[in-house]
């Protein structure tokens, strides 16, 4: 009986053959989790990695006009979860980053449609992203903000479903907490005012349907980052959302304390002092 290992290696074989190929697919993404060298075993594997791009690749005329099925959706959705391994990996992240893998999903970020099978492919996308980006890499920002990337997470926050707004959110949170990314969209009023007045129409749109805690949790971070910036600290004391000074909508946050901490400093940081008292006894940073 052959061992996990073995397993992998003949799943991988497997990828290479097209007649074998969605059954490897999903095999191999179940074993992510449980089988943590998967990575450089597709990495280092002659076909492997050309395999998952032919599955990309393979639906990009279903696209436009949108005629995705279903079916279609889950297989890349497969190969994406494998990439999402690769970019996760420290062994095989910088490779992946420099053999620009990432611009294989922005198709799949720019597409408008809203149907599931779009929106099941919009988030996996985000998924291999938000790997990236996860870990502190300057690296890593500097490839995204030269493919521009936050356009593609913009029109997802725009336009997702709220866990898929949820991912590009965090996304931009993570390029703008790197200095790089803050400089970059402060650098001109046009991206500057592209992301704030996405931020500010989220929050618009949860005041009509209902806030979320976790989305709200990553649009405070955004503002607050933003606010670091002295001429973005100026433009926000107009551009701010008033909802964020409405204690009845911020009423979401009151069991997340670092959150609170985040919306006060930021209440303060742009001069909304009364604002920020009222959000009750929270300990701002120093």
């Amino acid at each position: 009986m052959m061992n996990e290992a073995q397993q992998v290696e003949a799943l991988v074989f497997a990828l290479i053959d097209p007649a074998t190929r969605e059954e490897a697919l999903l095999e191999l993404s179940k074993k992510r989790e449980n089988f943590p060298e998967l990575a450089p075993y597709l990495w280092h594997s002659c076909g492997a990695i050309a395999a998952l791009l032919q599955e990309i690749v393979s639906v990009y005329p279903q696209l436009q006009p949108p005629s995705l099925t279903a079916q279609a959706s889950n297989r890349v959705c497969n190969a994406l979860a494998l990439l999402q391994c690769v970019a996760s990996h420290n062994e095989t992240r910088t490779l992946f980053l420099q053999a620009h893998m990432p611009l294989f999903l922005y198709p799949f970020l720019s597409n408008p449609s809203r149907t599931r099978p779009f929106e099941y492919l919009r988030l996996t996308s985000l998924g291999v992203i938000g790997a990236l980006v996860k870990v502190d890499d300057t690296d890593v920002i500097n490839f995204l903000l030269s493919t521009e990337i936050i356009p593609l997470c913009l029109k997802t926050m725009e336009l997702g479903t709220e866990l898929s707004k949820t991912v590009a959110t965090f996304i931009v949170q993570k390029i703008l907490l790197d200095d790089a990314g803050l400089s970059y969209i402060c650098a001109s009023g046009d991206r500057f005012f592209a992301v704030t007045n996405t931020l500010y129409s989220m929050v618009i749109a949860m005041g009509q349907n209902g806030p979320s805690q976790r989305l709200l949790k990553h649009i405070v971070r955004c503002y607050l980052r933003l606010s670091d910036n002295l001429r973005a600290r100026e433009a926000l004391r107009s551009c701010l959302p008033e909802l964020l000074h409405n204690t009845q909508f911020t009423a979401c946050l009151q069991s997340d304390e670092l959150t609170r901490r985040w919306l006060a400093q930021l209440l303060i940081n742009v001069g909304f002092h009364e604002s920020a008292a009222a959000l009750g006894p929270v300990e701002v940073m120093a």
